[in-house]
């Protein structure tokens, strides 16, 4: 019954879905509860896996220089994945880390690739995720490149007013690109100019 509301969740917010479909993607996926902190993407693997996020969190970070760089959040509502691997069949670069205790719906990219070829529904649903992450990735790199640490951290608090509450400051920090000292200051309006 569980998964019937999941899927019917995905079917309103994105593409709706036939019966056919949601009855194909039912018999293909599984709900997993994982518990904070657990990795469900590791660099350097093949990421064949799709996830929903049912309840709770991630963030997709990337090591460089031994330094951990948060570059993506994804909570209720949003699918994740390290869609490097995902789509090239190539070892990420990634490593997907819960940030709450956390239920997924995880579909194989066989899966995805079966139901686009399968199910129009499901082909238009693929376009309007993939549209949906392409824009909020422009808006990020616009965000990195023209806007002040301060007008990143109001955009964001703006976005997802419980981030704070949430996730880790350090991680907000990194997603940002400034130190923690950093955000510390923006965070108090005293300190700012």
């Amino acid at each position: 019954m569980y998964i019937e509301k999941i899927i019917e969740t995905i079917s309103t917010s994105y593409a709706t879905l036939t019966e056919e479909c949601k009855d194909d993607l039912k018999k293909a996926s599984k709900i997993l509860t994982l518990d904070k902190e657990a990795k469900i993407v590791k660099e350097g693997q093949f990421a064949d896996k799709l996830y929903f996020v049912v309840r709770g969190g991630a963030r997709a970070y990337y090591l460089k220089n031994g330094k951990d760089i948060t570059d993506w959040f994804a909570f209720e509502g949003e699918f994740v994945s390290a869609i490097d691997s995902f789509f090239q069949d190539s070892p990420t670069m990634y490593t997907i880390e819960l940030l709450e205790p956390t239920t997924l719906l995880q579909i194989s990219r066989e899966t995805v690739f079966a139901l686009t070829n399968k199910h129009h529904c499901f082909e238009k649903l693929g376009r309007i995720a993939v549209t949906k992450t392409m824009l909020e990735l422009q808006e990020r790199v616009v965000s990195i490149q023209f806007e002040s640490a301060l007008q990143k951290y109001t955009n964001l608090i703006n976005a997802r007013p419980d981030i704070i509450q949430r996730v880790q400051l350090t991680h907000i920090a990194s997603y940002i690109g400034v130190t923690l000292e950093t955000l510390s200051r923006i965070r108090n309006p005293k300190y700012r100019i």
